[in-house]
């Protein structure tokens, strides 16, 4: 039975990639195109001072703060951390801004590679690839905001207790009601998987057809 497992993983690895799934490889690679020009998060902090709200826009390789001529939302944002002694969030802290748009550019060149080889297995091991970059940014995201609201400067001249900034919807922290959620970016790069996932169902059922 356990041979008969294998072959069977093996011939499901074999399978071709019909034309349809090629031209959704190349559309999924398309896809990260714009998460070098659009931004992957947003969070904005709302109080009575700041009505209309500071604005912090991540993208996959910088930080940007919303700009008027008279602000740069990111200098209020570490101005008010310094308060509560947080770090100030500069860009040469975030490591991920190093490998990110590398691992981005490799993932297209991969899905051309799927796309032309034409094999399930390029595909699958697209998929895998890509979905544990997708889960590991995460959460390195997620531990990144953990170790900013823990790590606070003890002699700050505001106390507050550790804390979490949201990943996801709202939370308050002080006085500012902070809403964080994905941007642009991220829903391009979550379009991948589905398209690859389209890509290895359309392949096996157009296998299947041809089988029977």
């Amino acid at each position: 039975m356990k041979s008969n497992w294998i072959e069977v993983s093996r011939t499901f690895f074999e399978i071709p990639i019909d034309v349809r799934s090629r031209i959704i490889i190349i559309v999924a690679a398309a896809m990260l195109v714009p998460t070098y020009f659009f931004p992957l998060w947003n969070m904005t902090l709302y109080s009575n001072q700041f009505l209309e709200g500071l604005s912090l826009d991540i993208y996959s390789y910088k930080l940007e703060g919303a700009k008027t001529p008279n602000r740069d939302d990111l200098k209020e944002i570490n101005a008010l951390n310094h308060y509560i002694g947080m770090r100030p969030l500069k860009e040469e802290d975030f490591t991920e801004f190093n490998w990110i748009p590398f691992v981005i550019g490799g993932t297209i060149l991969l899905a051309l590679r799927a796309a032309v080889i034409g094999k399930m297995d390029k595909l699958i091991d697209l998929f895998v690839l890509f979905t544990y970059f997708g889960l590991f940014s995460l959460w390195s995201f997620y531990h990144k905001l953990y170790l900013y609201g823990h790590e606070l400067d003890p002699t700050a001249a505001v106390k507050v207790p550790p804390f979490t900034p949201p990943m996801f919807g709202h939370q308050t922290m002080a006085n500012f009601e902070v809403y964080s959620f994905p941007a642009a970016g991220s829903i391009f790069m979550a379009a991948m998987p589905l398209l690859l996932l389209a890509a290895i169902w359309l392949s096996r059922m157009s296998w299947v057809s041809r089988s029977s």
